[in-house]
């Protein structure tokens, strides 16, 4: 491993945090004192560096499960054009059950929201009766997904 250290969100990422990060990364289920034997630290130290990253919100823990395999049937990114500042828009759509994230970005849209919904009704009425509803919204696109052919969690820190 490299022997740098870079900042991410106010938290600095030592060789160990990244090597911690990287081994949750392939097994969230994983033992900390397996990890500890990896990489030659203790059980207590690892426990406390996972709970500092947990803490800081550089790491989350999760289970990932496929929405198709779980009643969610349909999935769909929705690209929304705004009208003036973003953030209430952005703020409004991020406490929507149905939105799994939604990223600022530069070029055609202002905002890439994806949301994962029951089926094809839910989706309409998400769109209709809330996003499009949503003050400074002034036009969404949106992209079905025919098929999710990758989801993956484990680009380590680099």
């Amino acid at each position: 491993m490299s022997e740098t250290n870079r900042s991410v969100t106010g938290a600095t990422l030592d060789d160990v945090s990244k090597a911690i990060i990287a081994r949750l990364q392939t097994d969230g289920r994983v033992a900390y004192s397996a990890i500890a034997r990896e990489i030659g630290l203790s059980e207590a130290a690892v426990r406390q560096r996972v709970q500092r990253l947990l803490d800081s919100d550089v790491l989350q823990i999760v289970a990932v499960t496929d929405p198709a395999q779980v009643g969610f049937d349909r999935q769909a990114m929705i690209g929304v054009t705004v009208r003036g500042d973003m953030q209430p828009v952005q703020k409004a759509l991020s406490e929507l059950p149905e939105v799994a994230y939604v990223v600022l970005t530069a070029g055609r849209f202002d905002l890439l929201v994806e949301v994962v919904c029951v089926d094809d009704a839910h989706l309409l009425d998400l769109l209709t009766a809330q996003i499009r509803t949503i003050d400074g919204v002034t036009e969404t696109e949106t992209f079905v997904y025919l098929k999710l052919a990758k989801q993956r969690y484990d680009w380590g820190t680099r």
